[in-house]
């Protein structure tokens, strides 16, 4: 089925792939492409939207896109700098701000009878983040929003379908940012919303179908939710010709490696375990530092990968669970600057010498898209609500170099905290969570013997794409119990402290 869809051109904003998730939220298929790389309007392209940039339209190397297959022929809604861009390039004039706007403002004026802001009351909060401003319109163009500070806080040119607006309807502080999405989408791109989870599923099946034919596919899973939809996604398509392979490579949580692959099996996935903990022991023996002990896991992973593969036999493709936000990323013209949601701790790809056709059916989804994919064909909520793990594992939760009896403290101390998170019914509150072995001991009493032990440190943040991250405020008791409980049960471990830094300037994992 050929779906209508929503063209962003991106100038490098750090907003861009908000703006794709919120048309997405209204079931409507949208691409994010560079400015420079303007795809063609097809038929099935319904309007186009330009991004914010952190360039200024009056830099000699601003971008500088031909719009005249857009122009007049499409209805286009230009955002921040797409705003001063259109403004200056038909002869008005963008000066740097006397008061450079930044954050929350207030529309004084609203042209309530203008299609755009239908229904958008006045005084609306809106997010500004400029440092210029368009001081003069062409004479073809009409003011249709203001604030206090700014007269140009938004305009329609006459005659046609394109509109502009100075402040960023796409993030949550302009509060009535949805209601002007879709009022350009539906009022006036006509959008009729057919881009819904479970149109996603019976599209990707039939081309996975038509793609693969009957080839064999390999897919190593992770326990996460990315490969676990690919997964199901590919096993709906070409049934027992998915092999898939999950590695225990003895930094899981605890028990995670036999309830996870029990959960595969009872999806009627073609699943096979492979246990090669003492190989990942053996490469990451006397290794301390980070990287190393990145690039040691990802070395053992591929080798393990490919002795698998080779066991099966025709094998011609790879499956991987990347996600719209990769793909971004690695087409960016400016060098990725939109890419908001990165993956820091994937294993990386795999080698040129296993000759694998790459197949990716979630190649177009933001994460919170997989989810409700997920949820549509039935795959499990723990599964699917599952916090975000480092590809890693607890080898960069274990600061310093790493031992089975180190992995087997913190899997108790991890075990203890997540358990209670979930019996306390704050899981689902929390973004991601997790313990933390810290390369220090301190002494302790216990009964009336002195103790010199392990510390550990438990972290928990509050996020939306883990680009930035605020702790959690867990209840003091809680921790006090979660506390207790760790050093009375944890053999090692005499000293547990929260972290209570905020990403940035910290980071949610240690390593």
């Amino acid at each position: 089925m050929i779906h209508e869809k929503i063209i962003i051109l991106d100038f490098g904003s750090q907003y861009t792939q908000l703006i794709a998730r919120r048309v997405r939220e209204l079931n409507i298929y949208c691409e994010i492409h560079p400015f420079n790389k303007i795809p063609e309007m097809d038929k099935d392209v319904k309007a186009v939207i330009l991004s914010g940039s952190p360039f200024s339209v009056r830099d000699e190397n601003a971008p500088n896109p031909n719009l005249e297959n857009i122009r007049k022929k499409l209805p286009l809604l230009a955002v921040c700098y797409g705003a001063q861009y259109l403004a200056k390039i038909d002869g008005g004039e963008v000066l740097p701000s006397k008061i450079r706007e930044y954050g929350r403002a207030n529309l004084s004026y609203v042209d309530s009878g203008d299609l755009l802001l239908k229904d958008v009351p006045d005084n609306s909060q809106v997010w500004m983040s400029h440092g210029d401003t368009i001081s003069i319109l062409p004479s073809n163009f009409k003011i249709i929003a203001s604030t206090k500070d700014v007269e140009i806080a938004a305009y329609k040119i006459e005659e046609e379908d394109t509109y502009a607006i100075q402040f960023h309807p796409e993030v949550y502080h302009s509060t009535d940012g949805k209601q002007i999405l879709q009022n350009f989408l539906f009022n006036i791109a006509k959008c009729s919303a057919d881009w819904t989870p479970s149109t996603f599923v019976e599209d990707t099946v039939s081309g996975l179908k038509e793609k693969l034919g009957d080839d064999k596919v390999v897919l190593g899973l992770s326990g996460g939710v990315d490969s676990t939809v690919a997964a199901v996604l590919l096993h709906k398509a070409i049934g027992e010709n998915l092999y898939c392979i999950f590695v225990d490579n003895g930094l899981l949580r605890k028990d995670e490696f036999e309830s996870v692959l029990n959960q595969y099996h009872g999806m009627g996935l073609n699943v096979k375990g492979v246990n090669a903990k003492d190989r990942f022991y053996d490469k990451l023996q006397g290794l301390s530092d980070p990287e190393k002990k990145r690039k040691a896991i990802g070395g053992i992973f591929i080798d393990v990968f490919d002795d698998e593969s080779n066991l099966i036999k025709d094998v011609k493709w790879l499956a991987q669970g990347t996600i719209y936000p990769d793909v971004i990323e690695s087409i960016s013209a400016t060098g990725g600057p939109s890419a908001t949601i990165k993956s820091h701790h994937n294993v990386g790809g795999l080698p040129d010498y296993m000759k694998l056709k790459i197949v990716e059916p979630l190649r177009t989804l933001f994460k919170d898209e997989v989810r409700r994919v997920g949820k549509s064909m039935g795959i499990d909520s723990e599964l699917l609500g599952r916090h975000p793990f480092p590809g890693p594992g607890l080898a960069i939760r274990i600061l310093g170099d790493i031992t089975a009896e180190k992995v087997r403290i913190l899997q108790e101390v991890d075990h203890i905290f997540i358990s209670s998170l979930r019996r306390d019914g704050l899981y689902d509150e929390v973004w991601q969570a997790g313990a933390i072995f810290l390369p220090v001991q301190s002494v302790g009493v216990m009964g009336d013997e002195r103790t010199y032990e392990n510390a550990v440190a438990l972290r928990a943040v509050e996020s939306t794409d883990g680009m930035t991250a605020d702790w959690v405020h867990l209840p003091y008791e809680f921790l006090a119990k979660v506390s207790n409980e760790i050093i009375n049960k944890v053999k090692g471990i005499n000293r547990v402290v929260y972290d209570i830094s905020s990403k940035p300037p910290a980071t949610i994992e240690w390593e």
